[in-house]
């Protein structure tokens, strides 16, 4: 594979609505820096409430036609649009690497895991067949069918600005709605990409739009009446807020939240293998993935045999411009978040978890040999912690790993059980009997056995339990199909088929 080609565009950024680039009404812009230069790269223009408004008049004008045309020909837009993802998925990560900091091939990743989704709703003709029971009653046959909700918004997080849109837009999309996307104003490119691309693939005008902005447009789209549907990816508290302000206003919420991703590794586990996986998903995007392990649960004398495995791994991580083919880490999205997860540390230090790796201060050479100045901070290893500290307890959502020592199993199992975060757990072991076990009887919503990141494919659906999520459906497979659509339920007769006189109980099976 030869060397990446960066992406460096300087122009403003603004807003999709109607099916092309609009400035929008307001004046207020934000800088998107690049994490690894440290520099501003361009300006992204916020929304208004009226901008919302226009983009929300757009999609509930172009939505009925769309409803109307037949899932399979949905399908063949969706299709192509498939194509072009394909097509264009390095310029994507690009993208992705630019503005969020993460490295290529990992940002590569990210976008196959969208075309995957786009992939899976390339399927819903079948996936929108409904049941039918013929003479359900003397004279009277009963079925189901699906319908879009109308209008539904997409709010995403930074940390995965093309992956997670991906989980909603068209599976939303193909069940007949249309959808306003507001990305995270930190990496907002991909999001105007993928409109153009769908644009490209035949996508009629207003069924999809993108409107940029900070918590201005994310409660133009909350209280706005004609949005029936909201998901969410993003940290707990503001999950919270987005269910419990969007099931006021009478919507349907999806609102993922936080995790504090626990890995037990039990004393039979094969080490080798537990520790590429720790290392693998402690630090592989700097951390900034809701399915990181940051919990190292160790099970009894692994303990001793292990940390000293994951000191040495953690010092020699490969951290660089993420456009670097070699890099295994890059720098934090921004200063700011740099500084809170390196105040983290400091709070770990002062409850006193033992620090073997310190991640604090960390330099990388610019190609003039001068450190640069993006936000970059090395991996960072704890031991001896503690369920008490606030590193245990708080999701830090960087490259920190903390090493949890306890007994047994059955500590183990109960120290995931009583954290307030179910999202993701791993186990590594031996055992046959003891991994069924966990499996069955841990409180986490995806579970992965010798498996460190276990998030579901494609036609399975994502989501945790606990305060990790906020709603009764997850994210993506048939979940999606669900929570993008409505159930109704016809039931028919015929005029000779009908008693004579009024009838005065409900139709039965008699």
């Amino acid at each position: 594979m030869g060397a990446p080609v960066a992406f460096t565009a300087a122009a403003d950024i603004g807003h999709w609505i109607a099916g092309m680039h609009v400035r929008g009404t307001g004046d207020r812009a934000q800088p998107v820096w690049n994490p690894t230069t440290g520099q501003v790269a361009r300006q992204v223009l916020l929304a208004t409430a009226e901008d919302v408004a226009v983009a929300v008049a757009a999609a509930r004008a172009a939505q009925p036609a769309w409803a109307d045309m037949p899932p399979i020909r949905r399908a063949r837009v969706l299709n192509q649009f498939l194509a072009l993802m394909n097509e264009h998925r390095d310029a994507i990560a690009a993208m992705i690497t630019a503005e969020h900091g993460k490295v290529f091939t990992d940002a590569q990743g990210e976008v196959s895991r969208g075309i995957d989704i786009v992939e899976f709703a390339c399927g819903v003709p079948q996936l929108l067949k409904g049941d039918y029971t013929d003479q359900v009653s003397t004279g009277i046959d009963n079925w189901t069918l699906r319908q879009p909700l109308g209008v539904v918004a997409g709010i995403t997080p930074f940390n995965f600005p093309c992956m997670v849109p991906c989980w909603m837009f068209p599976v939303a999309l193909a069940c007949g709605n249309a959808f306003i996307l507001k990305p995270s104003e930190r990496d907002p490119s991909p999001s105007l990409f993928m409109a153009e691309l769908l644009k490209r693939a035949g996508l009629p005008d207003g069924v999809f739009s993108v409107v940029q902005g900070d918590k201005v447009a994310v409660d133009a789209l909350l209280t706005h009446p004609d949005v029936k549907a909201i998901s969410f990816v993003g940290s707990t508290p503001i999950a919270q807020y987005i269910y419990e302000t969007g099931a006021h206003h009478g919507k349907r919420v999806q609102a993922l939240g936080g995790a504090k991703n626990h890995m037990v590794v039990m004393p039979d586990a094969d080490l080798d293998q537990a520790v590429d996986a720790l290392i693998g998903s402690a630090y592989g995007s700097a951390g900034e993935r809701c399915m990181a392990i940051s919990v190292a649960v160790l099970v009894g004398d692994v303990a001793d045999r292990i940390v000293p495995l994951l000191a040495e791994r953690a010092r020699s991580l490969k951290v660089k411009n993420g456009m670097e083919l070699d890099a295994e880490m890059g720098p934090i999205v921004t200063r700011e978040a740099r500084d809170r997860i390196e105040k983290y540390i400091g709070v770990g230090v002062d409850e006193g978890a033992t620090l073997v790796v310190d991640g604090r201060g960390f330099k990388v050479p610019g190609p003039d040999g001068k450190p640069l100045a993006g936000f970059f901070t090395g991996g960072t290893l704890f031991d001896h912690v503690k369920p008490s500290m606030r590193i245990y307890k708080e999701e830090i959502f960087g490259p920190v790993l903390a090493c949890v020592r306890v007994k047994d199993f059955a500590a183990a199992l109960q120290l995931v059980n009583d954290h307030e975060y179910g999202n993701g757990v791993a186990c590594f072991t031996s055992d046959g009997g003891l991994a069924r076990e966990f499996a069955r009887r841990v409180q986490v919503g995806m579970v992965g056995i010798n498996v460190p990141i276990p998030v579901p494919m494609a036609w399975h659906g994502f989501g945790g339990w606990k305060r990790s999520l906020f709603g009764d459906m997850h994210a993506y497979g048939e979940e999606g199909v669900r929570f993008y659509t409505k159930q109704k339920s016809v039931m028919q007769r015929w005029p000779d088929s009908i008693a004579k006189g009024a009838e005065f109980v409900m139709p039965t099976a008699k």
